[in-house]
């Protein structure tokens, strides 16, 4: 069987439950290269295993009786691609994943992860994006008291174009669905669709800044409804956002990116849930020596919670990523964290006492080292804290990590 033929074949078995706009887009990459020598230019196959321990993999409370830590290991197998045919560029990647736990033996998993989209050019003045992801992996436990496994598939499909009206004017206009889908019966009352739809318009500087307004509006339906008290509820939601889009260079080594302004969050059912105010994400890119990589970032945004008792919260909250090359083989990483949760709670337990707000602090840092060019290894520790809200049913804990990982691209 020729190559080109048996890498649609293992596309096609690896995508499993994937939806149809990603196997056409596999499909494409396998047309595409017709012979050995497009193959090996264009796909890149990977190899990747690791060894990791968390002390508190179940996120517990500190004062909750138990043995919650673990060690679990976990083997990868990819492909990473890239094909340009024409002005257009198809990119993407493909892997499974086996994770086994040592102690937590129920929670061993397979996991999916299939990516593609299309860069597209029409003429000069039209261009933009079409892709789909899948992912299958384990959820985090952070908001779920459960031993037991709790796979979870994220789909996210998007569409986006841009018209440069003017060589100082485009028009902008998107679409992307979100999916959720979780396996454990007692969490699917979080299985949801998010559809957000915008259109916009941008001033574009001579500087390659840019300056634009952007209308959105973000819908989100609960497949199935979550019961309190033997009550049903519909958490679906409407959210309609005017903000500012900016992307300004600063400097050659910094530039600050924006989207904040006004925001409605309306609820299907019982308004006494529904928000409103200012919402926004600043992030701020700086490069202040050539080795040395900072991002820093800002927000305040309405999200959905994937807990018990509660739905949706505003999330105020800031994070630092650091990156440096220590020298041509050896670079280090590190990040902090911290973010409050403002909830909203569901109709029936507004009445219970008690903080309705938690905050989460993290922290990591990493060291990776490249053995060959093709061969890279790396080890990261991990520390997370968290003081819980009893009212909001999210726990107070500690929890530390540490991995040690190889991988090698062909």
């Amino acid at each position: 069987m020729p190559k080109h033929l048996k890498l649609q074949h293992y596309l096609f078995r690896l995508a499993g439950r994937c939806d149809r706009t990603i196997l056409l887009a596999s499909l494409a990459v396998c047309h595409a290269l017709p012979v050995s020598a497009q193959i090996s230019d264009t796909i890149h196959p990977y190899v990747l295993a690791s060894i990791n321990h968390d002390d508190n993999l179940l996120r517990r409370s500190d004062t909750e009786a138990g043995q919650f830590g673990d060690t679990y290991k976990s083997t990868e197998a990819g492909l990473l691609f890239e094909r340009p045919f024409g002005r257009q560029v198809l990119t993407g990647r493909a892997n499974v994943s086996k994770v086994s736990f040592d102690g937590f033996k129920q929670l061993n998993y397979t996991g999916k992860n299939l990516e593609a989209t299309l860069e597209w050019h029409l003429g000069n003045y039209w261009q933009g994006h079409l892709g789909s992801t899948y992912g299958q992996t384990l959820a985090p436990y952070a908001d779920f008291n459960t031993q037991e496994r709790n796979l979870r598939v994220i789909r996210h499909d998007f569409f986006d174009a841009s018209w440069l009206v003017h060589p100082s004017w485009q028009l902008r206009s998107a679409w992307s669905r979100d999916r959720y889908i979780y396996d454990l019966p007692s969490q699917r009352y979080n299985n949801r669709t998010e559809d957000v739809a915008e259109l916009g318009v941008d001033f574009l500087a001579s500087s390659t800044s840019r300056f634009g307004v952007v209308a959105r509006q973000l819908k989100g339906n609960y497949t199935d409804r979550h019961g309190f008290n033997s009550v049903l509820f519909d958490s679906g939601y409407v959210q309609e956002e005017i903000k500012a889009n900016v992307l300004w260079y600063l400097s050659g080594s910094s530039r600050l990116q924006f989207l904040g302004g006004g925001v409605r969050r309306k609820h299907t059912i019982l308004t006494v849930r529904d928000e409103q105010g200012a919402n926004g994400r600043a992030i701020f890119y700086w490069r202040p020596t050539v080795k040395l990589n900072t991002t820093s970032k800002l927000w305040r945004e309405f999200s959905a919670v994937e807990g018990s008792l509660v739905n949706s919260a505003l999330n105020r909250g800031a994070s630092l990523d650091l990156s440096y090359e220590v020298s041509a083989k050896i670079s280090m990483a590190a990040a902090t964290k911290l973010e409050r949760r403002q909830f909203g709670t569901l109709p029936g337990v507004q009445s219970l006492n008690g903080n309705l707000e938690d905050s989460t602090r993290s922290a990591s840092i990493g060291v990776n080292y490249a053995l060959l060019p093709n061969i890279k290894l790396a080890v990261n520790a991990t520390r997370d804290s968290r003081v819980g809200s009893r009212a909001a049913g999210t726990n107070s804990f500690k929890a530390n990590g540490i991995s040690f990982n190889a991988s090698a691209q062909f």
